[in-house]
């Protein structure tokens, strides 16, 4: 074999013995370096920094700076300005403090290439000791005139004095570590970027241009802080699709379901007799990649999300009755009480005259209830069964469970799903339907759901009626709010009072709500009914609360956000939520989805300031997918669902949606290189990437 000649990096050039010998022996990295412990003191600074989660020298230099600010010289501060200088101390001393409680003061003059000043530190009468005449220091705080500048943050620095240091980092800080501070223990640790790891293949750097990992994070520190960011943003996404694109594959050659009859005599009976009306061309769409998919041996896992009010029910329910049709049983799992039995009601709508045989099973069944709804369950008698985690606890056998239906996946944890599809026969998985009523932008859906296939339902029923939102922010708005209210009521329609949001807790949520329906049922509304319900009422008081207003019996209904989804009420014309700023656009448009339901006009008020953004956005747009969009602008996507309960993490250095692109380019890569590697033999490096940045469960077959 002859003799293959070295070539320069991404060239076919030869290298000539000059180059060779100039570039010296090669040179590996050690990543021990990076997974050092990072030492920080004193004892204050280093539990700050491990608030910030920075334990490692590899964490520091991937807590990027937020941005970067011109470093000041002496002669160009102006009274009043919070600034940040690199000068180098001339003199240094302390005095004491007449004040009771006060360490001395911490006096220097500090000078740089254009003047001299005087600088205070406050309660640190350590620092004389510590900051000699001759070092160098970056000081960060305000200066306040005449010559003299008052020290919020400060640390020794390497940098050169004056106008030659032109920026500062900006780092993410918090009390006991400063920003400043941060950016001394980067430029002390900076070398040991060198020993990162590069993960991703050269072919993919040199196609799409992109530097090393230790360049980028040089670059992000201290030069292209941009550019170093979105390499590293980049590197995320490809991990994270690949992570997933694995995951879905592996269940998909792992697992095996029982793979369903085509549509039956059941399905076509209940679409043309038993559906109160026809299916919208998206819903049929839907049921069409429903039969693609269950008729297979492979389990499906379709996430099905669409606007509010767009039938995804309908399309559930089809799911469920082809599993019965094939002789087997389906179950719905919901994550709440209240939720679950909005299903059980919508389905005994959709599904009249007792086509097939249905049930609800949550905590608050009564015991002899759910001892024979077991039993029929576990024979096979029973065929459809909604319900909360209830349905997965250890006593619950099916007989045959071919298709599950799970809503709001994101609010049940890994152990949770892992255990519904236990409820298969035994070496089977169920067929999973995901649905959530939140719309989610495109950009969203692949990082947080990149592992299912995706249907969406934009198309709204016949009959569904537009919905006028305003914004009221004064009290003469407020006072017309409830007149407009008053005038529904009075020609026979049904209002919503949502009460604030209160973070802390369900409970706080529940005495606000009651202190609030105790006002208005002695105020503006003492002639109507008015009726209340929140999550910390019992599941029969939430029902009869329910049940009466659904049934016509209250006016009003003042609640918290357990009417967020699944309520049905047709007659209900008016919402009003009350500091409606506190709330997600997400949420405000679930809400406003509760009504609209009927052939009557309908408006949604929210009281909050005229100038939010986000109340802007819904007196200005229906459409749940465009509010998404914006809701992701606003928030981001970790705000906005969290971190998903998948075992993958939120993104460190990626932000959507700005970095669509790098997403988009990303998941082509991934898909490239599974599709010629899928167990990543060729690729050790991205294998041993992902396993670090999502642990042992990122290289496990999804769960249902």
């Amino acid at each position: 074999m002859a003799d293959v000649a070295p070539t320069a990096f991404a060239s076919s050039d030869p290298l000539s013995d000059d180059a060779l010998h100039a570039a010296g022996p090669p040179r590996y990295p050690r990543p021990s370096r990076l997974a050092a412990e990072l030492a920080v003191s004193p004892p204050k600074a280093a539990a700050a920094a491990e608030r910030l989660g920075l334990t490692t020298v590899g964490a520091l230099l991937e807590h990027l700076p937020r941005d970067r600010q011109d470093a000041r010289t002496i002669i160009e501060l102006e009274a009043g300005e919070i600034a940040t200088v690199v000068v180098e101390v001339r003199s240094i001393s302390s005095r004491s403090v007449r004040r009771r409680g006060m360490r001395p003061l911490v006096e220097a003059v500090v000078a740089d290439e254009t003047g001299t000043m005087k600088v205070t530190f406050f309660n640190q009468p350590w620092l004389e000791r510590k900051y000699r005449p001759g070092a160098r220091l970056l000081l960060s705080g305000k200066y306040e005139g005449r010559n003299r500048f008052r020290v919020q943050g400060h640390a020794e620095s390497g940098e050169a004095v004056g106008a030659a240091a032109s920026d500062v980092a900006t780092y993410p800080a918090t009390e006991g570590l400063s920003s400043t501070q941060i950016l001394a223990l980067v430029r002390q640790h900076a070398d040991a970027a060198r020993d990162a790891l590069e993960p991703l293949p050269a072919r993919l750097r040199v196609q799409d241009r992109l530097p090393d990992r230790a360049a980028a994070l040089l670059a992000a520190h201290f030069g292209d802080h941009e550019g170093g960011r979105q390499r590293l943003a980049y590197e995320e996404m490809l991990l994270l699709q690949m992570a997933l694109l694995r995951r879905r594959a592996r269940r998909r050659e792992g697992a095996r379901a029982a793979a369903l009859e085509p549509p039956g005599d059941l399905t076509a009976r209940w679409l043309s007799d038993s559906l109160p009306f026809a299916p919208t061309s998206d819903q049929r769409k839907a049921m069409e990649s429903v039969d693609a998919d269950v008729e297979r041996d492979r389990p499906m896992q379709r996430l099905l999300m669409g606007e509010v009010g767009s039938g995804k029910t309908v399309v559930a329910l089809y799911a469920m009755l082809r599993a019965v049709e094939s002789g087997g049983q389906a179950a719905l799992m919901a994550p709440t009480e209240t939720l679950a039995e909005q299903h059980f009601a919508t389905l005994q709508k959709l599904m009249p005259g007792e086509l097939v045989q249905a049930a609800l099973l949550t905590g608050s069944t009564p015991a002899g209830r759910r001892a024979d709804l077991l039993g029929k369950l576990a024979t096979g008698e029973l065929k459809l069964l909604v319900g909360t985690h209830a349905i997965i606890e250890e006593p619950v056998e099916f007989d045959r469970l071919a298709v599950a239906v799970v809503d709001e996946q994101h609010r049940f944890g890994v152990n949770q799903r892992r255990a519904l599809d236990r409820k298969a026969p035994a070496g089977l998985a169920p067929h999973v339907l995901h649905m959530t009523a939140t719309p989610i932008p495109r950009t969203l859906a692949l990082t947080a759901y990149g592992d299912l296939d995706v249907t969406v339902l934009r198309e709204l029923p016949a009959g569904r009626r537009p919905i006028e939102t305003f914004v009221a922010a004064t009290d003469k708005e407020r006072a017309r709010a409830y007149e407009r209210i008053r005038e529904e009521l009075d020609a026979g329609r049904q209002a919503f009072v949502v009460c604030p949001l209160v973070e802390e807790s369900e409970a706080l949520q529940a005495r606000a709500a009651t202190a609030e329906f105790e006002r208005l049922r002695g105020g503006e509304f003492k002639d109507y009914r008015v009726v209340l319900m929140h999550g910390q009422m019992r599941p029969k008081a939430k029902q009869e609360a329910m049940a009466e207003f659904a049934a016509g019996g209250a006016d009003v209904l003042v609640a918290t956000t357990v009417i967020e989804v699944g309520i049905d009420v047709p007659n209900a014309t008016v919402m009003l939520v009350e500091d409606a700023e506190r709330y997600g656009l997400s949420q405000l448009h679930q809400l406003r989805g509760r009504i609209g339901r009927g052939a009557h006009e309908s408006v949604s008020i929210l009281f909050g300031p005229k100038d939010s953004r986000r109340l802007r956005a819904m007196a200005e747009h229906r459409d749940g997918f465009r509010l998404a969009e914006i809701d992701l602008e606003l928030r981001g996507e970790g705000e906005m669902l969290g971190v998903r309960q998948s075992g993958l993490q939120a993104f460190k250095f990626a932000r959507l949606p700005e970095d669509v692109e790098l997403l988009e380019r990303a998941r082509r890569w991934a898909r490239e290189i599974l599709d010629s590697d899928p167990e990543l033999h060729r690729h050790p490096l991205i294998d041993d990437a992902i396993a670090r940045a999502f642990g042992a469960d990122a290289a496990a077959p999804i769960p249902a």
